[in-house]
């Protein structure tokens, strides 16, 4: 069994993207440009609910080696 290897700064930048990207609430805290009448805020945050997924799923592929089983 091989044990997964640690963070490098690239997964800590990979893992901050999202974090950065829902917290930044002054950027953009506003009502326009709105996608089916739904504000610029709330999709915002909606849209990095699967995002946050892609970037986690990335870190992991880069860190837990292949064939481990996890």
């Amino acid at each position: 069994m091989s044990t997964p290897k640690k963070l490098g700064p690239l997964q800590f930048i990979l893992l901050a993207i999202p974090c950065i990207a829902v917290l930044a609430i002054p950027y953009f805290n506003k009502l326009e440009p709105s996608v089916f009448g739904i504000p610029f805020f709330y999709w915002w945050q909606l849209v990095w609910v699967p995002l946050s997924g892609v970037f986690i799923a990335i870190v992991y592929k880069m860190v837990v080696p292949s064939g481990s089983g996890d």
